[in-house]
């Protein structure tokens, strides 16, 4: 089926005698051979968005359907690679064209050339079903690749074979109902439909993250959705490297979805050079990169992250944990609102489409841990982490509201905070966690039975010190009494010496649950020895200046493997006491 261009409007174009098309297939154009996709049918008439610079193009010229949707490529080959917003290969293509997207370039999303040692799990005879393990590839150092059955497909193995083979080589046959399957390396899968599994789980344990001011105050649960907001400068790109970087998650997929191509450019220079804390091996083994900046087709920034999700789901099936992160959303919803006014759509709050919050909850309600396909015993998960960057940091704006609604975990970053060079520039006040109650349990159990009481207490110190702040700004600091003197004191220690972390100290940049709760023990046994010293009558300027508390704000930089020093410092923090009090503080 040949249609017509009759209307080009910047990347949108409508062609005519399509009434055969169905929406989201995917077309060519023009006899250059773009790359584009249907999202509006009228009568015989098609919207196609194309994801290619549409310079040059006129009425008349043809297009073409392929009948399939919009799809990516799985198999061996992901991991280390770096794909723009559809999936095409960057490295590939710059070797082949240049450093600049030759319009109408045809390549293959993943190398079909390239040969892996397929190791094999199944044997002849097997009774199989979609998502078991046929075998499998050691892609990296890092990752063991499994090559599963494709959905659809169920029945016995006549043929496995181990080998050096490409990803569209037959490595199994399985005779199915409807004959006999040959199975190679490689699957695709269209990327606005999520991938099927079992059962989605409730999420009863924490990602880790090695980030204080997240796990201990505003923890995110494995499977669960985060936004990370804030205006221009607040740090949402460094707390993402972070979480790449340190998050105990087993694949990370980063996705720099109409960033500034200077700051892709930081991704793809310090991720190769990243030490994956876990093996040593460069932190590139276990991501897959899909970079989008703001200088490429806006068409494509609206699919990239329909991309990066699918990529994560089907490591997901694998029964991995991956960690997505999109930089940003706020780019993303920009591509959306380009096409529905190209679309001459009735706009919504701000000029956004009415559908922004529903194609939104599409993204984040992907994500979640779930039994997959394959039986009860394989779990995996997908977290997803958003960034939002609100024009002028106005959280009030509808990508900002919209993604509230959705998420359970609120990181909000402060331009104030990130101005005092304090970061990460997570903003306590007006940060939440809705997980929070639900993972109680497990810190209980794996951190520190008191784990619950120690988050209270900061979160409770740091919400007096701003009632407080109130005051000293009214009255000043001599108005207060010993005890509130006091409470402001311990929200200055949280605040510098636990919240405050630095990502480029070879020691703080990661603290291990453990090792937070031994951080926040002695903050708060400091807090109740003083109350317990001041009510006896000790000095408030000798309890503020006692030499133990330089101790406890460098204890950041003791090492893991040094954590008994804590009870040495607690030791000291009693003893101090005493000797103000006489002995009569107890904690």
């Amino acid at each position: 089926m040949q249609g017509k261009i009759v209307k080009v409007s910047g990347p949108l174009i409508v062609a005519e005698n399509m009434a055969d098309a169905k929406m989201y297939d995917v077309v060519r154009v023009s006899e250059k051979k773009l790359i584009g996709e249907i999202i509006e049918l009228r009568g015989d008439k098609a919207s196609i968005q194309v994801y290619e610079e549409t310079g040059g193009l006129g009425p008349g010229e043809t297009v073409e359907s392929t009948g399939v949707p919009l799809s990516v490529e799985l198999a061996p080959g992901l991991i280390e690679g770096i794909f723009d917003g559809i999936q095409r290969p960057l490295t590939r293509i710059a070797a082949a064209y240049g450093d600049r997207i030759t319009r109408g370039i045809s390549v293959t999303n993943l190398d079909h050339e390239k040969e892996w040692e397929f190791v094999p799990l199944a044997r002849e005879g097997d009774e199989v079903q979609a998502g078991d393990f046929l075998g499998y590839v050691q892609e990296t150092p890092i990752v063991r690749h499994k090559i599963m059955v494709p959905y659809g497909v169920a029945g016995k193995v006549t043929y496995i074979r181990g080998g050096m083979y490409n990803i569209t080589q037959t490595v199994a046959k399985i005779a199915t109902q409807k004959g006999e399957r040959e199975i190679c390396m490689l699957t695709r899968w269209p990327v606005r439909r999520g991938r099927p599994y079992r059962e989605k789980m409730s999420p009863e344990m924490p990602m880790i993250t090695g980030q204080r001011v997240i796990d201990t105050l505003f923890p995110i649960a494995r499977g669960g959705v985060a936004a990370v907001p804030g205006p221009f400068g607040s740090g949402k790109t460094v707390v993402q490297h972070q979480l790449a970087k340190w998050a105990d998650a087993d694949i990370i997929v980063y996705i720099g979805c109409g960033e500034r191509g200077n700051e892709m450019t930081d991704v793809l220079n310090e991720f190769p050079e990243l030490k994956d804390p876990k093996t040593g091996e460069p932190l590139m083994k276990r991501t897959v990169l899909i970079a989008n900046t703001s200088d490429m087709p806006v068409a494509a920034r609206e699919a990239s992250i329909y991309t990066g999700i699918t990529i994560a789901e089907y490591f997901r099936d694998m029964g991995l944990n991956v960690a997505i992160m999109a930089d940003s959303t706020s780019r993303w919803a920009e591509a959306l609102r380009e096409m529905s006014g190209r679309l001459e759509e009735m706009p919504g709050e701000e000029g956004y489409p009415a559908y922004l919050s529903s194609r939104l909850a599409e993204f984040y309600e992907r994500a979640g841990i779930v039994k997959t396909l394959a039986g009860e015993e394989r779990v995996g998960s997908v977290t997803a982490i958003g960034a939002v960057s609100p024009a002028g940091g106005d959280l009030s704006e509808p990508v900002a509201q919209a993604t509230l609604r959705i998420v359970k975990v609120f990181w909000g970053l402060s331009a104030s905070l990130a101005y005092k060079r304090h970061f990460p520039a997570i903003d306590w006040l007006i940060s939440y966690s809705l997980y929070a109650d639900r993972l109680a349990p497990w810190y209980a159990k794996n951190a520190s039975s008191d784990f619950n009481e120690l988050r209270a207490f900061a979160i409770h110190v740091l919400q007096e010190e701003a009632e407080l702040e109130e005051i000293v700004r009214l009255v000043g600091a001599d108005s207060l009494s010993y005890k509130d003197r006091l409470t402001l004191e311990t929200a200055k220690s949280i605040r510098e010496d636990f919240l405050h972390q630095n990502a480029f100290h070879e020691t703080d940049t990661f603290t291990s649950v453990a090792k937070q709760c031994r951080m926040l023990r002695l903050i708060r046994d400091f807090h109740r020895l003083g109350l317990n010293a001041l009510a006896a009558g000790a000095d408030y300027s000798q309890l503020v200046n006692l030499p133990v508390r330089e101790k406890i704000g460098r204890s950041k930089y003791i090492a893991e493997e040094d954590i008994a020093q804590f009870d040495g410092i607690a030791e000291q923090l009693k003893r101090e006491i005493r000797a103000l009090d006489g002995g009569e503080s107890r904690v």
